[in-house]
């Protein structure tokens, strides 16, 4: 993979999830499947300058949509925490919306969940660019 590949997914990324991600895509996209699907598409579309495969764009459309409704990223950094010290572990009840356990900064825990959910995007549709 070349240095412009990995800037194209790098990129593609960043506009399709901040740039054309609307007020009501952002808000809805965990309550209804419509704002869910249309943000993905829409994320979708500057992919179409990194790759022309169908199946990878395929991939990377429906894992965005899956990923943003579920709110997959918090359930992984929940999962991530239960690996630490026991004095960190928590039950999904003791967590807050993010992941992490309540007693986390507020502005801690939604950086490190942002952080997360860019990364398996990220990871996915590297996957998805170079094997697909």
């Amino acid at each position: 993979m070349t240095g412009g590949a990995v800037l194209g997914i790098l990129l593609a990324h960043l506009c399709g999830d901040y740039l054309l991600q609307s007020h009501w895509m952002a808000n809805e996209k965990t309550k209804r499947w419509w704002p869910a699907w249309a943000h993905a598409l829409t994320y979708g579309l500057p992919y179409i300058a990194v790759t022309r495969s169908i199946p990878a764009l395929a991939v990377i459309v429906v894992t965005h949509a899956l990923i943003d409704h579920y709110r997959l990223a918090r359930h992984v950094c929940w999962a991530k925490n239960l690996m630490g010290a026991k004095e960190y572990r928590r039950p999904w009840r003791e967590c807050s919306g993010t992941g992490y356990p309540v007693e986390t900064p507020a502005w801690l825990a939604v950086w490190l969940l942002i952080i997360a959910d860019n990364t398996i995007h990220l990871l996915i549709n590297t996957a998805a660019v170079v094997w697909l």
